[in-house]
């Protein structure tokens, strides 16, 4: 039985070791249990693993070591189709052929649905409208994506990810080229997918902040380990972010969410001038 949004499937990392080509591990010996239902962000400094993490979560990356599991079997053995069909990716940097239209690219994620010689269903036409009011882009829907704004670009990345209608959802930094008002759009949409349809969300974030406004499971990484995880209130401290990201900071409530707030402190602040 084909999985659907409120039932979402198992996903994890069992012990797995990553890397690229004969250089070293880019990640080693991580176990990652991704909780189901909830909104999981990866956090951590440049070239900490995140994204790595995140091919291997949805089997772009093999695993030199160790396995990913969907649904407690290996992800490189089952069927493409039938991954796709219950796991959708937003990449960092994704690049659409040249001249493809919004509304082409985002029925593109209508793929994995798709049966040999079958008709573009009704479900398939509702599920891109859908996808394109979701995110603000059905306006776009006829220009080529290439003539997009990098923030547009970005917009309709997400509809066909949203397109796809899998119970679970990886994204990496998918709040790249887009303004703070675009930003807490998407993170505000992707938390009512998390609400309303019970999607296993996991997203790499840069912004320690909105990670932990928006997840109610944080993974902080360093050097291709796991420094902590948990719920954000246990993982961000003035201890956890000087290991993972080596600055010092104060630690407080978020005072629209109470969510914890890091405020760094760096070594050139000093206390202003007057004038």
């Amino acid at each position: 039985m084909t999985a659907s949004p409120t039932m979402a499937p198992g996903l994890r990392a069992d012990t797995i070791t990553l890397g690229y080509d004969d250089a070293a591990p880019v990640v080693d010996a991580l176990d990652l249990v991704v909780p189901e239902g909830r909104i999981t962000c990866v956090v951590g400094p440049n070239a900490c693993g995140k994204s790595t993490l995140l091919r291997a979560l949805a089997r772009l990356l093999p695993c030199r070591q160790g396995a990913v599991l969907l649904d407690g079997r290996d992800v490189h053995r089952l069927p493409t189709k039938e991954v796709a069909r219950r796991l959708g990716l937003l990449p960092q940097a994704p690049i659409a052929p040249e001249g493809l239209s919004v509304a082409d690219l985002v029925a593109r994620g209508r793929f994995p649905h798709q049966r040999l010689f079958a008709r573009w269903s009704k479900a398939d036409e509702e599920a891109v409208e859908r996808a394109l009011a979701l995110t603000g882009t059905a306006d776009l829907r006829d220009r080529p994506v290439d003539a997009l704004s990098g923030g547009q670009r970005q917009r309709v990345w997400i509809a066909m990810a949203l397109a796809q209608d899998t119970p679970l959802l990886l994204l990496d930094e998918p709040t790249t080229y887009l303004d703070v008002a675009h930003q807490l759009e998407v993170l505000d949409l992707l938390v009512e997918l998390n609400r309303r349809q019970g999607r296993t969300i996991v997203m790499v974030l840069h912004d320690l902040n909105q990670a932990a406004r928006y997840s109610h499971h944080l993974v902080a990484m360093r050097d291709g380990r796991i420094v902590a995880e948990g719920p954000p209130s246990e993982v961000v401290t003035v201890e956890t972010v000087r290991a993972v990201f080596g600055i010092d900071s104060h630690v407080i409530a978020d005072p629209v969410t109470g969510t914890p707030m890091v405020v760094p402190v760096g070594a050139a602040v000093s206390a202003p001038v007057a004038v």
